[in-house]
């Protein structure tokens, strides 16, 4: 199964407030496939988000392969942290 860890668009549509859940995914069922698990949030209006780091390591140990813009959003959280 090929995994992806990727951003789901949640907030108002088209225009509005714009809010993404961060999400495992089978890439191979389309955008509005079947969501594996929750992990976290992403807010681009107000900069804010949150990601179980945790989890997202293990999914990616189990071979899911993050987006361009959730690796970014890793790399920030964990450097905010530590």
């Amino acid at each position: 199964m090929a995994l992806r860890i990727r951003l789901r668009r949640i907030g108002k549509n088209p225009k509005g407030k714009p809010h993404f859940r961060i999400s495992v995914l089978d890439e191979r069922k389309g955008r509005d496939g079947r969501v594996l698990e929750e992990l976290g949030f992403y807010s681009p209006l107000t900069g804010e988000s949150r990601v179980n780091k945790e989890k997202a390591k293990a999914w990616i140990k189990n071979g899911a392969q993050p987006s361009v813009t959730v690796k970014n959003l890793l790399k920030q959280t964990i450097r905010q942290e530590g």
